[in-house]
């Protein structure tokens, strides 16, 4: 499944109680469309706008029609199969299936930080244009390019005294990125200026939470970030996890379930306790489903969010990991983000006075 979109369209704008920093997460622009073509109405009026381009990374996990009718800029980041080296181009020269059926027959998929050089041809672009930009960075709790991106930035600013170019950390990794830049888009067309999506982006993004599940251990023991012993063992065992990422956007463990279908409801349970939906406020924000090749449990996970009150009529986008996690998560996985609650209200006191001491 590269990308599908589903949407019960009935997208109807409703009033919010919530405090600003969600208040901003209105409706859909249009009532009745699927995602395709709200991304399409909000990006044709982001392009009109002009006084802010946004900057994305292929990280992102776009459906390429989503990607395709928002306009953003987007940066292509390389991984190296057996064949050499790659670039993540959304699908284009290799179908996911074909990535994650080799990944099964054994191919391993390496990944490398991105150098500045990757940021200075799209930032040198921009500049000579003389739009701001703001570059919505893959999160530094999972790569190191956010630093690369910031030193060409650092360069193109040194080049052109003056010009306007920001990069932010957008500290929610993969498809939850992709609702944020939806999000910004529809901003910039309602007038926000690349200073002040800045700010806005600083505080949306801990307004998007994502639970996924992986198939193996397998993937993850292979890029060090578990013992291989652990992963034997969970596999002889059917320990699936459910993973979510943390304040920083890296990998946190929400817990261990014996079975696939214990993990993919223990999704849905955190879906149900952190959705904004589900406390009375409608967002009508899209909701996203994204998984490395397993559409079964993906289209499951689907159907069992629509069940759940408010969410019959809500746009769902369907995409593929992209090659550069998948690297690293293996075939198997499934997720789903969403716009919910402020994930820094669930921090415990310890954390809480941690952020406390760093901020002085």
């Amino acid at each position: 499944m590269s990308s599908e979109i589903s949407d019960n369209s009935n997208l109807q704008a409703a009033g919010s109680t919530e405090p600003a920093a969600v208040a901003c997460f209105e409706a859909a622009p249009v009532a009745g469309e699927e995602p395709e073509t709200i991304a399409r109405a909000v990006g044709a009026s982001y392009r009109r706008d002009g006084q802010c381009r946004i900057i994305v990374d292929s990280c992102a996990d776009f459906a390429p029609e989503v990607a395709r009718a928002l306009g953003v800029e987007i940066v292509h980041f390389p991984f190296v199969m057996e064949d050499g080296e790659h670039v993540d181009d959304l699908w284009r020269s290799m179908s996911p299936h074909e990535f994650y059926e080799r990944m099964r027959a054994g191919e391993h998929v390496s990944t490398s930080a991105v150098t500045p050089g990757n940021y200075l041809e799209v930032f040198e672009r921009m500049a000579k244009d003389g739009i701001p930009a703001v570059y919505l960075a893959f999160t530094r709790g999972l790569s190191s390019s956010v630093d690369a991106a910031r030193q060409a930035a650092d360069l193109v600013r040194e080049a052109h005294p003056g010009y306007e170019i920001y990069v932010v950390d957008n500290l929610c990794p993969s498809a939850a990125a992709e609702l944020l830049t939806i999000e910004a888009v529809r901003q910039v067309g309602n007038g926000l200026t690349a200073s002040e999506l800045v700010g806005w982006a600083e505080e949306a993004r801990y307004y998007i939470q994502g639970y996924f599940t992986l198939d193996s251990f397998d993937a993850l023991a292979r890029g060090g970030r578990i013992p291989p012993a652990a992963a034997t063992v969970g596999g002889k065992l059917d320990i699936k996890p459910e993973l979510s990422y943390d304040l920083s956007g890296a990998l946190t463990l929400r817990g261990m379930c014996r079975g696939r279908k214990k993990a993919l409801r223990a999704i849905i349970a955190d879906f149900k306790e952190n959705y904004i939906g589900a406390s009375g406020v409608v967002t009508h924000m899209p909701i996203g489903i994204v998984d490395t090749d397993a559409e079964k449990d993906a289209r499951w996970l689907a159907d069992q969010i629509r069940k759940e009150p408010g969410c019959r009529d809500i746009p769902i986008i369907h995409s593929s990991v992209s090659p550069v996690i998948g690297a690293h998560v293996g075939p198997g996985m499934v997720a789903c983000v969403f716009w919910g609650k402020d994930r820094r209200e669930a921090l415990s006191f310890t954390d809480r006075i941690a952020r406390k001491v760093r901020s002085k």
